[in-house]
């Protein structure tokens, strides 16, 4: 994947750059000097959707010097969502990097279709090293090998591609089966019903009668004047 790329002065007004239509970004890496850039918004788009994070793409100037590249970094609209800045990292010729690289769950397990259960992906994504002409763009988990509700998938069950090496445990857990339980609903207690009897009858008792209480607003006589 190719993406045209142009120098842009450090002092541009960022603004002014997306008003045209294109997006500020920078790219820089081990062997790259920091380099301040601009590239078209919409074909950034397309590349970003289809590369994400874990893809090489190609960054080419207007000269035709390229650089391979990872998007390392992206700066989004809080409301809108549209990619506002982007950096690249450029990778150093001749040598691995280590990306985070997307999982994609696949299958049906019969764990959670059979027993009920339910599927739980401990981690979304895996740390693994690569020659840029290496990366996959995803791993697959094939989650019909959880049959059993203690079934687990671990880093070590993942086909990885030629020249991909794992760089997590391998008896990290990648996906697990849940399994719901039934909590038991304790009974409300019933009601004291001689209780309640009871507090009526004094409610019905009137003022004045043996064994009421006097009413609560009742005002005091004035005294006597000598």
């Amino acid at each position: 994947m190719n993406l045209t790329y142009k120098a842009r002065p450090e002092a541009s007004k960022l603004d002014a750059i997306r008003a045209e239509g294109s997006m500020p970004a920078v790219f820089y890496g081990p062997k790259e000097k920091a380099a301040s850039i601009s590239v078209n918004a919409k074909e950034f788009a397309k590349v970003w959707k289809k590369a994400g994070e874990s893809s090489v793409i190609i960054l080419k100037d207007e000269k035709g010097t390229e650089h391979e590249a990872l998007i390392h970094d992206i700066d989004v609209h809080p409301i809108s969502g549209v990619p506002r800045h982007a950096d690249f990292y450029v990778i150093e010729k001749g040598k691995k990097v280590e990306v985070d690289i997307p999982l994609a769950f696949v299958g049906v397990a019969p764990a959670v279709k059979d027993l009920g259960g339910i599927l739980v992906k401990v981690l979304r994504t895996i740390k693994i090293e690569a020659a840029p002409r290496d990366l996959p763009h995803e791993l697959s988990v094939d989650i019909s090998k959880l049959a059993l509700l203690t079934d687990t998938v671990h880093a070590k069950d993942l086909a990885l591609p030629a020249g991909v090496e794992l760089k997590i445990g391998p008896d990290e857990v990648v996906a697990s089966i849940a399994e719901i339980k039934d909590e038991p609903v304790e009974a409300a207690a019933a009601p004291d019903l001689s209780a309640i009897e009871v507090e009526a009858k004094g409610k019905e008792a009137k003022e004045g009668e043996e064994g009421a209480a006097p009413a609560a607003d009742a005002k005091k006589a004035p005294e006597a004047k000598k």
